[in-house]
């Protein structure tokens, strides 16, 4: 090859890398139009004066940057003839009762093994077992020695003991105090969902 080869050959890097930088200029001009479509012309010189013409003068009072801030007094309302509005407590709502029963209720205290959920006991949750009452629902247990209540959640099927309707989880029982009896008179109401 002759040397209009070589020269073809370093030309042609030339021209691309001219192509690219030409090619990169307009991508940038094109962004900054798009840009300046989005936005509008908020960042114009022209805006400064308008708005400095559409907003109000600044109070007197206030400090510039180099002087420290007073603080201005808030007004004290004055006593005046009218009561001012107590806050009402909320009342509290009441689940519809759907079922209600009363019987014996017993609890378990170890944990381990799974309920007829599927899912793993636990006797510091409010849980208890029912022979026929649907998994989930929702129960108010009172004991009828001291009238404590609590609401548990049907998650296993049990007791098979006879005279008992219930058998509550450790923490239930406890919240009823009914721990230390291990069996208590109760009475049940099946709560609707709410």
């Amino acid at each position: 090859m002759g040397r209009s080869g070589r020269h073809r050959q370093t030309e042609t890097p030339k021209r691309l890398r001219t192509a690219l930088i030409a090619a990169a200029g307009l991508a940038v001009v094109a962004l900054a139009a798009i840009t300046v479509a989005v936005t509008g012309a908020r960042s114009s010189s022209a805006q400064p004066k308008a708005r400095a013409a559409a907003d109000p003068p600044r109070p007197l009072d206030r400090a510039s940057r180099d002087q420290d801030r007073t603080p201005i007094a808030t007004p004290t309302p004055e006593p005046s003839d009218t009561p001012t509005a107590t806050p009402v407590a909320k009342k509290k709502r009441h689940a519809k009762v759907l079922a209600h029963g009363a019987c014996e209720a017993s609890y378990y205290g170890t944990g381990g093994g799974r309920t007829a959920s599927g899912e793993a006991i636990d006797p510091d949750a409010l849980t208890a077992a029912h022979k026929s009452l649907p998994i989930g629902a929702k129960v108010r247990v009172t004991n009828r020695n001291n009238d404590r209540s609590v609401v548990v959640r049907i998650n296993d099927r049990g007791p098979f003991v006879a005279g008992r309707c219930l058998d509550l989880s450790s923490a239930a029982m406890q919240a009823v105090g009914g721990l230390a009896s291990g069996v208590i008179p109760v009475k049940y109401e099946v709560l609707a969902k709410v």
